[in-house]
């Protein structure tokens, strides 16, 4: 079994920048893709960024060129680097990672973003 384990939310500024980590550890086949979903009260839970073993990458187009997905296979950590925060981007952001057919998925972090 794999775990996901999300660090890096908390209150930021509106304007400022902030970096996701989330850690996999257990029996690791081959973690790929991987991935940032988010959620707000109300709303179903959205694709934020995934990418690939082999460094392909997939955005949410509203999200594109103000956040950064990146992993480190040594590490089995991927990020998500935010910058130009606004308050529409306050959610609970969530990493998860297919590894041998099955889908996990982490806590998740809360970010919030003040005006």
């Amino acid at each position: 079994q794999v775990q996901l384990v999300e660090s890096g939310g908390g209150l930021v500024q509106a304007g400022g920048s902030l970096r996701l980590s989330c850690a996999a550890s257990g029996t690791i086949f081959r973690l790929s893709p991987m991935g940032w979903y988010r959620q707000t009260p109300g709303k179903q839970r959205e694709l934020v960024a995934t990418i690939t073993r082999g460094g392909s990458t997939n955005y949410a187009d509203s999200l594109k060129g103000r956040f950064i997905v990146s992993r480190d296979d040594a590490r089995n950590t991927v990020y998500l680097q935010m910058g130009s925060l606004k308050p529409e981007d306050s959610a609970v952001y969530y990493c998860n990672g297919k590894n041998g057919g099955t889908l996990y998925w982490g806590q998740g972090t809360q970010v919030t973003v003040s005006s």
